[in-house]
């Protein structure tokens, strides 16, 4: 067997507050590619970051090529042929596909006048030995997402790169896009290069990848050859946690009655055709990938994001809203997953923020607002909530995340919203404040309030859901009823691009036999 171009043992990182990796190794070898899966938050990204040299390791050590080095910074990465294609590309696009490729390194007249012509053969060269048509001169803003993923690559291969680390390099591509992808990274593979292949999409897995490594709560789980794996057994390592105990109540004679309908939602690529229906008293849960359209949705339900198609019932009247103002009429409501910046005055007191969205409630005759009517309501909805604050002038600022949660919940609820959007409503928060959350949702779903609840945590999901629609790529890919949703079902649709995934697709297949 030729020596490891990579080893990664008993790595650990930690940001404050997280656990990022958890002694965690890794393997590359020469002319292999390696796919690395796991849930969000798994430690994918960051496990490479730190081979790239953009987090420094906190223990562990790495090894290339057998020797034990120190990975200080992504220059100290690219001295040593390692590097590392962000799902975010670092391009300029003002600049030209060649001055992108070599800035910083470009051949000088005399140390001043730039050799222009040097650099497009150079990149020229690249692109030959990449069977890449691309003209050099070719400004970087002019070029599609695929051909941008092309300049990464060739940028990648000018340092003569011996491990090309991809991290989601499909996401925003077509299929025939992901075809001329694939058949350089098949390319460079041929050459000796080892490529770590980071993607949530379990069905590339067989086209392009020899070995596939899980991770899982920032832990390794195990490495398997791809040919010998079923997509249900990949799926299996990444959601081997254990399912919460408690379960949603169900009332048997659950309300059918429909309060929100969305029919062929079209927002560009983000939104494809999207058709659901929430009933009154339910929590309907969306689960997904990171980028499946789920937050999109919610968006363009409340008006924050105009559609380009489609229609929203309201308690069955076609709805026109254009606007979150327009949403708040109709009754709906919606906490954003990033609550301090979307949800919150921070810098103003509970009082203010729990009335912020219904001040004309509060307005008295001549335009003043009713100091004692706001300070009831708040004092109602702070010992409803259980907001923990020193009092309602207490800045929101300063409260838990728990507590700012609540707040903003407070705001909707004097708003008078039948309908509540929750985007990840748990999202950093402590386990304590989490079992509250669920209380509440529970609690308002009682009061015949109904909710759409939005989360990255399959267990929350399971644990909170009466229906489940799971969602890839901007597509519904399939629906479930709390009685048969399961994190392995999930998954399954999450990872299915393009349509719903059936049943006898649910294994690997490979018609060529082996490695591709």
């Amino acid at each position: 067997m030729a020596e490891s171009l990579v080893v990664m043992e008993g790595v650990d990182k930690s940001f404050p507050g997280v656990h990022a990796l958890d002694h965690c190794r890794f393997e590359l070898r020469p002319g292999e590619v390696h796919a690395l899966v796991g849930e969000n938050g798994a430690g994918k990204s960051t496990l490479m970051k730190v081979l790239a040299g953009i987090y420094a390791k906190d223990s562990g050590r790495i090894l290339v090529k057998g020797h034990e080095v120190t990975i200080a910074n992504p220059r100290a990465a690219q001295h040593l042929g390692i590097s590392m294609i962000h799902q975010e590309l670092n391009l300029m696009p003002h600049l030209t596909v060649a001055q992108n490729i070599f800035i910083g390194r470009e051949p000088r007249r005399g140390g001043f006048l730039l050799k222009e012509e040097d650099i497009n053969k150079k990149t020229e060269e690249l692109f030959a030995m990449m069977h890449l048509k691309l003209d050099p001169r070719t400004k970087v803003s002019d070029l599609t997402v695929a051909k941008q993923q092309m300049v990464e690559i060739a940028k990648a291969l000018s340092f003569n790169s011996e491990v090309l680390i991809m991290d989601e390099p499909t996401a925003a591509l077509t299929e025939s896009e992901i075809d001329e992808l694939f058949r350089i990274i098949r390319d460079l593979r041929a050459k000796g290069v080892g490529v770590v292949h980071i993607s949530h999409r379990l069905e590339e897995l067989k086209q392009i990848s020899d070995r596939v490594t899980v991770m899982r709560d920032g832990r390794y789980i195990n490495t398997v050859l791809t040919k010998d794996a079923t997509i249900d057994q990949i799926i299996s390592m990444m959601v081997g946690r254990t399912i919460y105990e408690s379960a949603p109540e169900v009332p048997e004679d659950a309300s059918q009655e429909i309060v929100l309908e969305a029919k062929n939602i079209n927002r560009g690529n983000s939104l494809k055709d999207i058709n659901f229906s929430l009933k009154k008293g339910e929590i309907l849960g969306f689960a997904g990938l990171m980028g499946a359209g789920r937050t999109e949705v919610a968006r363009a339900i409340f008006g924050a994001d105009h559609i380009d198609s489609g229609e929203i019932y309201v308690m069955g009247q076609k709805a026109n809203i254009k606007s979150p103002r327009d949403a708040v009429k109709y009754g709906i409501g919606y906490l954003s997953e990033d609550r301090k910046r979307y949800g919150l005055a921070l810098g103003m007191d509970v009082e203010t923020n729990v009335v912020l969205a219904a001040l004309n409630k509060f307005m008295g005759v001549i335009g003043w607002i009713n100091s004692s009517k706001t300070r009831t309501t708040a004092t109602h909805f702070v010992d409803a909530l259980a907001i923990k604050t020193p009092g309602l002038q207490q800045r929101v600022k300063n409260l838990s995340g728990g507590n700012q949660q609540k707040v903003v919940i407070g705001k909707w609820l004097t708003a008078d919203t039948n309908i509540l959007i929750f985007d990840e409503p748990t999202r950093g928060i402590d386990v304590g404040a989490k079992s509250e959350i669920y209380k509440l949702l529970n609690d308002l779903t009682h009061q015949g309030k109904s909710i759409i609840m939005i989360s990255s945590e399959l267990p929350e999901i399971l644990r909170m859901s009466h229906r489940v629609i799971v969602m890839c790529e901007g597509r519904i890919t399939g629906e479930l009823d709390a009685s048969e949703a399961t994190q392995e079902a999930i998954m399954r649709y999450a990872t299915q691009r393009g349509g719903v995934l059936t049943d006898n697709e649910s294994t690997l297949t490979n018609t060529e036999g082996g490695n591709v």
